[in-house]
């Protein structure tokens, strides 16, 4: 049976708000994206809880959605309707078999890495694109997407187990 690790999704959930402390930081890229971004100091004061708890919520989303990008067996459930209850046997033997295979953070990152390539980059490219935005702004937060997705992702196939954590695939 595919388990979802909650954990490992509440966990996953808060990288976005610690990639983005590190990310957007005015020492790294947080000076340039707000000049690009077209915002400034004063601007960004203010009641900024609300757009936390909001972001982690949405974080959550996020980090749920994952488990169907990175975690193959959530495909072999899906083949069979969801309920393993109702499946034939050789759904059985398969998730015997391969139940636990390619479960690392390795394997979930490289598959969040591409998700964020070829599929976050292009949707904010599109859109930084119609707003009129830089080249600049558009990779600062790309690559923040797809670097945050790709812990998120090791995070989330990696732990898949409340009580173990798998940096490499196993053989």
């Amino acid at each position: 049976m595919v388990q979802i690790n909650f954990w490992a999704v509440l966990a996953a959930s808060v990288i976005p708000l610690i990639m983005g402390f590190v990310w957007y930081h005015p020492k790294i890229f947080g000076t340039i994206w707000m000049k690009e971004a077209g915002l400034s100091e004063d601007k960004m004061k203010g009641q900024m809880v609300g757009v936390f708890v909001f972001s982690v919520i949405l974080s959550l989303l996020i980090a749920y959605f994952l488990q169907f990008v990175v975690v193959h067996q959530m495909g072999a459930l899906g083949m069979i309707g969801g309920d393993e209850m109702n499946a034939n046997e050789s759904y059985h033997a398969f998730m015997k078999d391969y139940g636990m295979a390619y479960r690392s953070f390795g394997h979930g990152s490289l598959h969040s890495f591409m998700t964020g390539f070829m599929f976050v980059f292009p949707v904010i490219a599109i859109n930084a694109m119609f707003e009129r935005k830089s080249w600049k702004y558009t990779m600062i937060n790309a690559g923040y997407w797809t670097l945050t997705i790709t812990i998120m992702g090791g995070i989330i196939c990696g732990w898949y187990a409340v009580d173990g954590f798998h940096w490499m695939t196993q053989k």
